[in-house]
């Protein structure tokens, strides 16, 4: 089953090529999208996505929903790469190395209860 318009994002991720979406006031956002949620302009581009961004917020789970029961613990980041947000979870880094301000990068994962690909930022 295909999920249009993030499938192709994750795509994008995996092939070097991430991007985010962005309005002709500037705005960005991730797709999918028809319209900027800031201002409702239907005028989007796909604009380069910065190759690094830093963790803002982060949680450690140590007991997780059925399907991430395989990855505890785990982490969950927000990092702000400029226009966006992207919440991930951290991989390639011990829990307890996380903090505000870690530089991160972008990358398609595999979520290893369910095979499912999902976005996991990574350290720099």
């Amino acid at each position: 089953m295909s999920d249009e318009g993030f499938d192709e994002w994750l795509d994008a991720i995996g092939e070097g090529e991430a991007f985010y979406l962005e309005c002709d006031e500037g705005h960005g956002s991730l797709p999918p999208r028809r319209i900027c949620p800031h201002c409702g302009s239907f005028e989007l581009s796909e604009t380069p996505l910065p190759a690094s961004g830093t963790v803002e917020t982060f949680t450690t789970v140590y007991v997780g929903t059925p399907d991430f029961t395989d990855e505890e613990p785990y982490v969950t980041a927000i990092a702000d790469f400029g226009p966006v947000r992207l919440t991930g979870v951290l991989r390639d880094v011990d829990p307890d190395d996380v903090e505000v301000g870690l530089t991160v990068e972008p990358d398609v994962g595999r979520n290893e209860a369910t095979g499912d690909r999902l976005l996991v930022l990574r350290p720099r």
